[in-house]
């Protein structure tokens, strides 16, 4: 029986509600859920909003807003060289198998593909292979949790992330030069919204290439946004069965 579900797409493919609704599914069967979604600033597997100052992890949620400028050149993600970030993403993995409760279903978005793939595709223009090895690193850390991926796949990137963003004004404006001005929007020379479309085209690929590779189960929704009744009856049955 899984321990771990994480939920992973591309931006506006519907992680947060489907996260809620696994857990959801899982507490009417009976389980203990903890559902953590991202943007928390406190997740037990994932450093997602913190920085690394004179060896010490600190929660940017605690800094006061005065000195949050100072310390952002120290952020795990965004700040630090990938040789000091990358052993710290796995620490935090080991000290979340090592701490998670072994009655507890755990319910995440994003953190073993999108964050890792932001980070080694989008900042550093890794290559396919690099990501994967990182992603593969995690995989076996977490192993003794019998983990769950449920990955969202958009056909229509472009059209979905043009409709979900009418409903977030000035979201695109900070999502697309992240992408277009990391390491791997500016070896394909991206730019505007096409840049940012083509970046999340070819980080889609590459996560279903690597995720077809990994030793463990995963359960793939495609174009849940079309039908998410039907989408969470078909998710809600493969879990049933075993998922």
């Amino acid at each position: 029986m899984s321990r771990l579900y994480i939920v992973e797409g591309l931006p506006c493919s519907g992680k947060s509600s489907t996260a809620a609704f696994v857990a959801e599914t899982l507490r009417q069967r009976g389980r203990k859920v903890s559902m953590v979604d991202e943007g928390t600033g406190d997740h037990p597997a994932d450093y997602e909003f913190h920085a690394l100052v004179d060896g010490h992890i600190v929660p940017l949620n605690t800094v006061p807003q005065q000195q949050l400028a100072e310390m952002l050149p120290y952020k795990i993600y965004d700040g630090l060289p990938w040789e000091t970030e990358a052993p710290l993403m796995l620490d935090k993995w080991r000290q979340f198998v090592r701490e998670a409760d072994p009655d507890t279903a755990y319910v995440f978005n994003c953190v073993l593909l999108q964050n890792p793939m932001c980070e080694t595709m989008m900042r550093f223009g890794m290559t396919e292979e690099q990501s994967a090895a990182h992603i593969r690193a995690i995989v076996e850390i977490i192993a003794p949790m019998d983990p769950v991926v449920i990955r969202l796949h958009v056909g229509d990137v472009a059209g979905r992330v043009s409709e979900v963003a009418q409903q977030r004004p000035g979201w695109l404006e900070a999502v697309i030069p992240y992408h277009t001005e990391g390491g791997y929007g500016r070896s394909i020379g991206a730019a505007g919204f096409e840049g940012y479309i083509a970046c999340l085209q070819e980080r889609q690929r590459r996560e279903e290439r690597i995720l077809s590779a990994l030793s463990l189960r995963a359960v793939t929704l495609r174009d849940a946004h079309r039908d998410w009744a039907a989408a969470r009856e078909n998710l809600a049955a493969q879990m049933k069965g075993g998922v």
